[in-house]
């Protein structure tokens, strides 16, 4: 192997097995890959493989997916509370917090971990920099961003992030892979915050979590207002309650340091429901509530 762009990728790794993690684990298992997900021990790995396991059985309830098809895939995932079992990897995808020091942490060890020095990894970051992963280990051309849509088995969409240093073989062999094997469909990103689409969608939800704030009007009217006046499948604040409210805070905070443009601060409404836990789906209660969270 002189390179990444003759790699056939059949053994993919995934950091982190929350609702993002999960996902990715579950497209590139049901694409007939060999795929390991991994969490920070074994009880979070357990948590992260019946997250898989609901999702593949919702698929087939929905008549999207055959019972036989959505056993395969669970019996191609391997799910482990250690980065040690990534070592083998063609690709590994990070998908964990949200957070600049620990995904810098992830790809420190990746780097160490991951034998082939052909592999690429890539980071499902919504918004921060690719070039300072890649700048936290020894092979920066083979550092991506790939960032995937939630629910991820659903949207078809991924961003392809290119940081200064991400060669072009590694480019044309993500590509390649997305859309040849995972079947979806790109389009590229440069490096920065908040790349396509989040620099496009976040100031509108902070616009419509302003207007909460400010008594204009409730959590419900913003909602029904854009999802029977504009024809939006999901109103901007349910919007925002999917996401994650911690997510969005911290793909604001990104935005604005970057950019520094008022309409990318987080408001402090957001950031209130944030330290109280008020994360939205994942906890039961963000601007509206729900069973379960």
């Amino acid at each position: 192997m002189s390179g990444p762009e003759r790699v056939a990728v059949r053994r993919v790794g995934v950091v982190g097995g929350g609702q993002m993690g999960a996902g990715i684990a579950e497209v590139c298992a049901r694409a007939g890959l060999d795929t390991v997900l991994c969490e920070v021990d074994a009880v979070a790995a357990r948590a992260a493989r019946e997250r898989v396991s609901a999702s593949l059985d919702r698929a087939v309830r929905r008549g999207k997916l055959e019972r036989r098809a959505a056993g395969d895939a669970l019996a191609r995932l391997v799910v482990t509370g250690s980065l040690e079992d990534l070592a083998d990897r063609q690709l590994v995808v990070e998908a964990v917090v949200e957070h600049a020091d620990a995904k810098t942490e992830v790809f420190t060890a990746l780097d160490k971990i991951v034998e082939d020095p052909a592999a690429v990894l890539a980071t499902n970051t919504s918004s921060l920099p690719v070039m300072r992963l890649g700048m936290a280990t020894g092979r920066a051309d083979r550092v991506v961003g790939l960032h995937f849509f939630n629910p991820v088995p659903v949207l078809p969409l991924v961003e392809v992030v290119t940081s200064l240093h991400t060669s072009a073989a590694t480019v044309a062999l993500v590509e390649g892979f997305v859309t040849g094997v995972l079947g979806k469909t790109v389009i590229r990103s440069q490096d920065r915050a908040g790349f396509v689409v989040n620099a496009l969608l976040v100031p509108y939800l902070l616009s419509a979590i302003r207007m909460t704030e400010s008594g204009f009007a409730s959590p419900a009217d913003v909602d029904a207002g854009m999802e029977l006046g504009c024809a939006h499948p999901m109103g901007p604040l349910r919007l925002a309650d999917l996401i994650g409210l911690d997510t969005v805070a911290s793909i604001a905070e990104s935005l604005y340091d970057e950019f520094k443009e008022p309409l990318y601060a987080p408001p402090p409404l957001l950031q209130r429901m944030v330290e109280a836990g008020l994360l939205g789906r994942k906890s039961g209660r963000g601007f509206h509530p729900y069973d379960g969270g």
